[in-house]
């Protein structure tokens, strides 16, 4: 298996800001104009697509976009992504290879829910390659980091996920 560091140096990944390492490798040309009483105030591309990679000690920290997410498994070890959504539920999935262990190659993350990811390996060693589809199109100006407090208030029995996470 190559090490993150091949992949980061091969794929041109630059450091993303919830953590882990990214790049954009795809952008539609078309776009919607959203009106000023939507979500996305402004013009979107149709859907962005990007590598992202997180080390086994990293984390992708807690934060929620306007849109729904895919994310789709490459290699490297399994990934756990962690969904707390403005109502119902949280509930999570693990990104991975061994679908008979209940690993998926592919789920999403439905919009305006707070979601981060981390592995169970916390070894210096393992990383997870994923790629992740947004519709409509990532804006920078659609992210937002979630607040601790206020999600370990709503969400008291995941306070320790919550807490790695942000």
């Amino acid at each position: 298996m190559q090490k993150a560091e091949f992949w980061i140096e091969s794929l041109k990944l630059a450091p993303h800001p919830e953590g882990g390492f990214y790049r954009e490798t795809y952008r539609s040309c078309g776009s919607y104009a959203f009106t000023k009483n939507s979500s996305f105030n402004g013009v979107r591309s149709y859907a962005t697509a990007i590598y992202y990679l997180l080390k086994g000690t990293e984390r992708s920290t807690l934060h929620r976009i306007h849109s729904d997410e895919l994310w789709f498994f490459h290699t490297g070890t399994p990934l756990t992504v962690y969904i707390f959504p403005e109502t119902g539920e949280p509930s999570h999935f693990t990104l991975g290879m061994e679908t008979d262990k209940g690993e998926l190659l592919q789920e999403s993350v439905p919009a305006e829910s707070w979601f981060g990811a981390c592995s169970d390996c916390a070894d210096e060693e393992s990383y997870s390659l994923v790629s992740c589809v947004v519709a409509p199109g990532f804006d920078f100006n659609d992210f937002a980091f979630a607040d601790r407090d206020s999600l370990q208030q709503k969400f008291p029995l995941q306070s320790d996920i919550i807490e790695r996470l942000t």
